[in-house]
C-alpha cells in the first residue's frame, strides 16, 4: 500500500463531492468503500459546515462538503470534482485567460493545506488547480476504496490544447478496441483520459473513476445503499467498468482491474 508523497504537475491528485446532504453522503461511501471521517471546519463564514475528509487505512482518500448555497439555489446536481496539483497556482491560472479558459475563482490560501483556485477550460468544464502546502491531496491511491482514474469528458477533443497550454500537459492514443481513446500525460507518465460522452445530452464534465475489487459486486451494493446504476458493469481493455450515481445523484464509476 503505497502512500504518496507529491505528484507532477497536471497530475490529479484530489476529488471532492459538493453535495445536497452531507451526512447521507457520508453513509453512503462509507458503505461503499469503507470509509472513515475526520471533518474539518470550513472558511469562519462558513459557520457550522465542515469539510468532511475520507480517509481509508489512515490515509486521506477525498472529501466530502457541503454544496455551496449559491449551487443549491440555482438547482445544480452534486458532483465530484477534480483537482489538478500545479506547481504554482498563481502562474497556471495567470495562463487560463490567455489558453481560452476562463477564471471562477481568483487563487486562494486554503489555511495551511495549500493555494488553489478553480477554473473552467474553453468549453466550460470546471476544474480546480491545487498547489500543495501542507496538504498534497491523496496520499493513497490505486487500491479498492480510492482514485484511481481522471477523465475528461467532452464534445471537443481539440480542447486538450488547453491543459497543455496550462500545465504542461501531453497527449498520446492508445486502442480500446471500439477506438482510439485519448491519454494524458504529466511528466511523461498517464493520469487522465478524454473522451465523448457516452450519451446525448451528458454535459463536459471531469468524471471520477474509484478502484473497486469486483465491480459487479460493487454495482450491487451502489443499489443496495440507495444509488442507481446507470450503465451495467461491462469489460473493457482497462478492466470492467461501471457508471453509477449515489443517492444524491453525484456521477461516478467504479473499475476492477482483470484479475483483481
Amino acid at each position: 500500500m503505497p502512500v504518496r508523497t507529491s505528484y507532477e504537475q497536471g497530475t490529479p491528485n484530489w476529488v471532492d463531492l459538493q453535495t445536497t446532504d452531507q451526512p447521507a453522503a457520508k453513509a453512503f461511501y462509507s458503505g461503499l468503500f469503507g470509509w472513515t471521517y475526520d471533518d474539518q471546519p470550513m472558511s469562519d463564514d462558513a459557520g457550522d459546515a465542515v469539510y468532511s475528509m475520507a480517509q481509508l487505512g489512515g490515509q486521506q482518500v477525498a472529501a466530502i462538503a457541503p454544496q455551496p448555497p449559491e449551487l443549491v439555489a440555482a438547482g445544480a446536481p452534486p458532483m465530484w470534482n477534480t483537482y489538478l496539483a500545479v506547481d504554482s497556482v498563481d502562474d497556471a491560472t495567470a495562463k487560463v485567460g490567455p489558453a481560452g479558459g476562463q477564471v471562477a475563482m481568483e487563487p486562494f490560501d486554503v489555511m495551511d493545506a495549500g493555494r488553489m483556485s478553480f477554473v473552467l477550460d474553453p468549453d466550460g468544464v470546471p476544474v480546480a488547480l491545487w498547489q500543495a502546502n501542507e496538504h498534497i491531496g491523496a496520499t493513497l491511491v490505486d487500491e479498492p476504496g480510492t482514485l484511481t482514474w481522471n477523465e475528461l469528458i467532452t464534445t471537443d477533443p481539440s480542447v486538450t490544447s488547453f491543459y497543455q497550454q496550462v500545465l504542461g500537459m501531453t497527449t498520446s492514443t492508445m486502442d480500446m478496441g471500439s477506438g482510439e481513446y485519448t491519454l494524458l500525460e504529466a511528466g511523461g507518465k498517464q493520469v487522465g483520459g478524454v473522451t465523448p460522452p457516452p450519451a446525448q445530452g451528458v454535459p463536459d464534465h471531469w468524471h471520477v473513476y474509484f478502484a473497486v475489487t469486483d465491480t459487479d459486486v460493487a454495482a450491487a451494493k451502489v443499489e443496495e445503499l440507495g444509488g442507481t446504476v446507470v450503465v451495467e458493469p461491462f469489460d473493457t481493455p482497462a478492466g470492467r467498468i461501471a457508471l453509477v450515481t449515489d443517492p444524491q445523484g453525484a456521477a461516478f464509476s467504479v473499475i476492477s482491474q482483470p484479475g483483481s
